[in-house]
C-alpha cells in the first residue's frame, strides 16, 4: 500500500518484452542496498514487485493484464516514472490509501494556469469517475491529488508548485495517458450500497438506501 506521495524520479533504462508480459529496468536515486527483493514499489502509480537489483537500478516484471490495464506499454527507454516504496504502518499518511492497482486509464484534455496552481483537465470512464466526488482523492500516475470538479467527461485537479516540482506534471501535454486510480474508501462505499445479493449477516437485500440503513439501526 502506498500513500501517493512521490518519492523519487527514475528513468527507464531498459525494456524486455516476452509473450509473458514485460520486464522493465528502472534507474533510481534510492539507496539500492535498503531495496528487497519481492518488495512492491509504484511505478507511475502501478504497484510492481522488485526482481532484480544493479548498482543504481532495479528490475521489476509487469504481467500481460498489467500491460493491457495501464500505461506501462508506453514505456520506453528514457522515460521518466513515478517512484514510491510501499508505506510503513508507523508512518505519516501524507496523501491517501493507495493500493498501486490502476482503474483505468485516462487522457489529458486540456491544462491551464490558474493563479500559482496549473489546472489540469483529464478524461476519464465513467467506470472510475462514479467514484469521484469533488474535493475527494484520486491516484494520477501515483500521485496522490484533490479532485477540484467533475463533468460528464471527467475531471480537473489543481498542480501547485511543490507538486510541479516534485512530479512529472510540468512535461504532461494534451492527449497523454495517465493512469488512475480512484480512492479505495469510496469504492468500498459504493460497492456496499449498490450490491445486488442477500448479505447472511444482515439481512440486507439489493440496493442500500438511507432508509433501509436507519431501520437496521445504522443511522
Amino acid at each position: 500500500m502506498f500513500t501517493g506521495l512521490v518519492t523519487d524520479i527514475g528513468k527507464i533504462k531498459r525494456v524486455q518484452a516476452s509473450s509473458k508480459g514485460q520486464t522493465f529496468q528502472i534507474q533510481t536515486q534510492y539507496d539500492i542496498a535498503s531495496l528487497e527483493l519481492g518488495e512492491s514499489i509504484a511505478v507511475d502509480g502501478i504497484c510492481l514487485t522488485v526482481v532484480k537489483f544493479e548498482k543504481d537500478s532495479f528490475w521489476v516484471d509487469a504481467s500481460l493484464e498489467t500491460v493491457s490495464c495501464t500505461t506501462v506499454s508506453s514505456f520506453t527507454h528514457g522515460s521518466k516514472v513515478h517512484l514510491e516504496r510501499a508505506m510503513k504502518l508507523s508512518g505519516r499518511l501524507g496523501g491517501h490509501l493507495v493500493l498501486g492497482h490502476v482503474d483505468g486509464v485516462g487522457e489529458l484534455r486540456e491544462s491551464y494556469q490558474d493563479g500559482n496552481a496549473i489546472v489540469y483537465h483529464f478524461t476519464a470512464p465513467e467506470s472510475i469517475t462514479r467514484y469521484l466526488l469533488d474535493k475527494g482523492s484520486v491516484g494520477i500516475n501515483g500521485v496522490s491529488l484533490t479532485v477540484n470538479t467533475i463533468d460528464k467527461d471527467g475531471f480537473s485537479v489543481a498542480i501547485i508548485p511543490h507538486t510541479q516540482e516534485k512530479t512529472n506534471f510540468l512535461r504532461y501535454k494534451a492527449g497523454l495517458k495517465v493512469n488512475l486510480e480512484a480512492d479505495i474508501i469510496g469504492k468500498y462505499v459504493y460497492r456496499f450500497l449498490t450490491r445486488g445479493k442477500d448479505d447472511a449477516a444482515t439481512g440486507l437485500t439489493g440496493e442500500i438506501d438511507l432508509e433501509t440503513l436507519v431501520k437496521a439501526g445504522f443511522s
